[in-house]
């Protein structure tokens, strides 16, 4: 049944992930080519283009959504450009479906790409001395790696995990991802591959650490009296869920790092990013236990298992249960990440909240091909990114 505040997704659509050194606006343009081509409609119908910004890029990059649409020849639709970090594709499609619910576009393309560096990326934007990130940046010299490292050995010492684990997470990414014609590491791998991997940063090993690549996605939203005029097919955005963190609690069950408030407000009930997913289901009128996948942000392997906690597909301390049981494998109860996720595709910064929409929409129509989840009908899509930006998106059917 179709719900006031859905949106459609007519038309999805992508650029293979890789390390191919050309241009991100050469990336967005194949993808928004392909998802236009998805949902049968052309260029001159788009009413609104919303590009994710790419701030490695240079001017182009800050201003995306212009960038883009030159690209495909100016055709008089507005524009609109957003960063958020990791999140940023999710708050186009945000701004992509307020406009339609506000009745002021009936056909909006969102598309995010990126062109990255090799190796770390570096901090940008200058000082950020109320961003916990930027200070762990500065005052620890923790790099990402470094970072994850830490966390990867705090879930160690408090649910037990062991670096056999994380490597079957890395195992279990790797067969999905090697069925995915987008992802950019298409081979399988076994434990001992991973576990005899170089050390990155202890635990974490090459294997368990994300890439930077290139890549882009695209999407169509359409909105419910368009979708049916046209007959699109049933899949919608349930919710989209953008909220920041409430002090004292400013980085995901981390001890308290910056707050004048933290002395006088009571510690929040639940983590960031548990109130990212559960305000998006909240919003969508559903609850963890209605979830047939997900799409998660795996920076590392370790960092998987925690979102399978803080999304609510299991209790505190029971994600390597549900991994080892196969629960979030292919074929299993809710597989999560059944794209190949971050493990196999890389980070393409502003592409890779709308890619994980892209993979709900496949895997809900029935399109996903040999890694298609049966009978998918709800799936979500978390993101974490700096600044204390994150994103949650519930896509189900109607």
């Amino acid at each position: 049944m179709s719900r006031l505040d859905s949106v459609a997704v007519a038309g999805v659509g992508m650029h293979p992930w890789g390390a191919w050194g050309k241009s991100f606006v050469e990336y967005g343009t194949v993808a928004a080519r392909a998802a236009l081509a998805d949902a049968g409609l052309g260029w001159r119908d788009v009413q609104l283009v919303v590009g994710g910004e790419t701030i490695r890029n240079g001017y182009p990059g800050f201003v995306a959504g212009s960038a883009l649409s030159q690209a495909l020849g100016w055709q008089g639709a507005p524009v609109a450009s957003c960063y958020a970090a990791c999140a940023t594709g999710a708050q186009a499609l945000a701004t992509a479906r307020a406009h339609i619910l506000a009745g002021l576009a009936d056909v909006v393309l969102v598309v995010g790409a990126d062109t990255t560096p090799k190796g770390f990326f570096a901090p940008v934007g200058g000082d950020r001395p109320d961003d916990p990130d930027w200070l762990r940046f500065r005052l620890l010299g923790a790099t990402n790696p470094a970072y994850f490292g830490l966390y990867a050995r705090r879930r160690m010492a408090l649910r037990g995990s062991t670096e056999a684990d994380f490597a079957a997470v890395k195992v279990k990414n790797a067969r999905a991802g090697s069925l995915n014609p987008n992802a950019r590491f298409r081979a399988e791998v076994d434990a001992e591959t991973v576990l005899n991997s170089p050390m990155v940063s202890d635990p974490l090993r090459l294997l368990q650490i994300c890439a930077t690549s290139d890549g882009a996605a695209a999407v169509v939203l359409t909105s419910e009296d368009y979708a049916r005029r046209v007959n699109k097919d049933a899949v919608r955005i349930r919710a989209v869920s953008a909220v920041t963190p409430t002090y004292p609690r400013t980085v995901p069950d981390f001890p308290y790092l910056a707050s004048d408030s933290m002395a006088t407000t009571p510690p929040a009930t639940r983590t960031f990013r548990e109130s990212l997913a559960h305000t998006a289901y909240e919003a969508a009128g559903i609850g963890p236990e209605d979830v047939d996948l997900a799409e998660v942000y795996d920076l590392t392997t370790a960092m998987e298992l925690d979102w399978y906690e803080e999304i609510g597909l299991c209790a505190p301390g029971e994600a390597e249960k549900l991994l080892h049981e196969g629960a979030t494998a292919l074929g299993g109860r809710v597989p999560v990440n059944p794209s190949g996720g971050l493990s196999s595709f890389g980070e393409a910064i502003p592409a890779q909240a709308i890619a994980q929409v892209c993979e709900l929409a496949w895997q809900l129509r029935g399109d996903a091909g040999a890694r298609q989840v049966e009978g998918a009908r709800v799936g979500v899509a978390v993101n974490q990114g700096l600044f204390g930006h994150g994103s949650a998106i519930v896509v189900g059917r109607a």
